[in-house]
């Protein structure tokens, strides 16, 4: 029998399966070798064992974040390590990093069989949380190469950004061979992405159902076309611009050839990530009731929930897709309060003042996609979503059990015994400014500076060990690869 080595008393339980409450009883939990062992009131404990008083904190289960980018703008050990340290800051426990072949990331073409082994080599012994890995299959190599990926290295989720068919990663067109390094007799185009969805539906006829496919939607042809519009409008200029170059009804237009694919593949685990509009939503939720046996999943960041293209300083909240004006973020919000979104995610991506931004910093075309944001997703989406009447136990769901059971993270995403001991405790009353020095990432910026928050990560624990405390992070890193059935 695993002896008992951490109690939490008086935890203020948040668990997704529980009915809606903002402030549940206080209980204690018990973790041995990792793992809950025991949840209730006035839990016994030996002499000795290594207490910590929640003090009435909300206790979630660790955030299991399904849309990071480590390593996509600077060296992977290295974002491994400063990264993973931002994410416990903001309450997550595991994360599941986005890579593929092709210019960023290892700057690497070829087959997988050898680009993961130097990726995992990369990451090893340096996250601060538990971490796993989506791959894109960017050319026909490796669609044949899915069922190994899936059984030798546990990657059970796969990728297609859909704008990569026409359109460069930051606003402009690129000669589509040399920046995703594949062979030049192939195209990344519908074709192709109907050939993976070919490939991932048979991997899960042959090795399991826990197998799905994320898409990034939106239409190459409509940015093309509205960047150019845009690049000649001198009224438009920076966030809003780089908005209107990307305008919603590419991500709808995305979405419904992306529905009708998975439709004709035959393919029902379809993830639509990050949807930053009221119409790519609708669109989605038009395909659901046309495609009612495709098994579509909805994701939301938290940048396109608390951001907007005024709110956010600068050019440093440029990303794909764009930032939108208020009217589309509320429009999020009232689709998540009705359940009609599965997950939330920070889409994190490190990417330092001197990568981001051109020789003209005014120029939004000229910087780069992304920024980071897990420090934030917890805290930003408690203190938010509750002012809003969001139960903690549906953010518990959004934040850790949905993603945990589509990705098969079966330890994963709630606080129960059996259950993997990643336990945070938020303050949901605590006031604070976002600052950009704060952060442990890399990044020296954010687009949240000065944004105030309502509540704050105040402890984490992965499988048992105290990550963060007191606003420091563990000496040493603790985080584990999350090798992944499909069955």
């Amino acid at each position: 029998m695993a002896t008992t080595d951490l109690l939490i008393r008086n935890a203020r339980v948040v668990r997704p399966s529980d009915p809606p409450a903002d402030n549940p009883e206080p209980l204690d939990i018990t973790v041995a070798d990792g793992t809950i062992t025991g949840i209730g009131p006035k839990l016994a404990a030996a002499p000795g064992i290594r207490t910590v008083d929640a003090d009435g904190l909300l206790a979630f289960p660790g955030v299991v974040d399904a849309h990071q980018h480590w390593g996509i703008y600077r060296d992977l050990a290295d974002d491994t390590a400063s990264e993973s340290r931002a994410c416990a800051q903001g309450g997550v426990t595991s994360s599941l990093n986005y890579l593929r072949t092709g210019r960023y990331y290892l700057n690497k073409g070829g087959p997988y069989r050898e680009f993961v082994p130097e990726v995992l080599d990369r990451m090893a012994g340096r996250s601060y949380v538990d971490y796993g890995l989506h791959l894109a299959p960017m050319t026909r190599e490796h669609i044949t190469e899915i069922p190994s990926l899936i059984e030798d290295y546990g990657i059970t989720s796969f990728k297609i950004f859909m704008f990569y068919g026409g359109h460069g990663l930051h606003g402009r067109a690129t000669d589509q061979s040399d920046f995703l390094m594949i062979p030049p007799d192939e195209r990344y185009d519908l074709a192709h992405f109907e050939f993976v969805m070919r490939g991932v539906q048979r991997a899960r006829e042959t090795l399991g159902q826990r197998i799905s496919l994320s898409l990034h939607c939106e239409t190459a042809e409509i940015m093309a076309a509205y960047t150019a519009l845009v690049e000649q409008d001198d009224a438009l200029t920076g966030l809003r611009a780089y908005s209107a170059s990307r305008p919603p009804h590419s991500e709808g237009l995305a979405i419904t050839i992306a529905a009708y694919l998975a439709h004709e593949t035959g393919l029902p685990d379809i993830n639509l990530l990050h949807l930053s509009s009221a119409k790519a939503v609708e669109a989605a939720m038009t395909m659901a009731s046309a495609f009612p046996h495709v098994n579509f999943r909805r994701e939301v960041t938290i940048g396109h929930l608390l951001a907007d293209v005024d709110s956010a300083p600068g050019l440093g909240g440029k990303v794909n897709p764009p930032l939108r004006d208020r009217g589309d973020v509320e429009a999020l919000w009232r689709h998540l309060l009705a359940g009609e979104l599965d997950w939330v995610v920070s889409d994190h991506a490190c990417c330092r003042d001197e990568q981001k931004f051109g020789a003209d910093r005014d120029n939004v075309f000229l910087a780069k996609s992304g920024f980071g944001g897990a420090e934030y997703l917890l805290p930003g989406l408690v203190g938010e979503g509750m002012k809003r009447g969001l139960a903690p136990q549906r953010i518990a769901a959004l934040t850790a059990w949905n993603p945990a059971r589509r990705y098969g993270l079966t330890r994963k995403g709630t606080l129960a015994e059996g259950y993997d001991g990643d336990i945070v405790l938020v303050d949901p009353h605590a006031q604070w400014t976002v600052r950009a020095k704060d952060s442990a990432s890399a990044q020296e910026y954010t687009p949240f500076e000065g944004f105030d928050m309502t509540a704050r990560v105040t402890d984490v624990f992965l499988r048992g060990h105290h990550l963060y405390r007191d606003g420091r992070i563990a000496d040493e890193p603790h985080g584990r690869y999350l090798h992944r059935s499909a069955r």
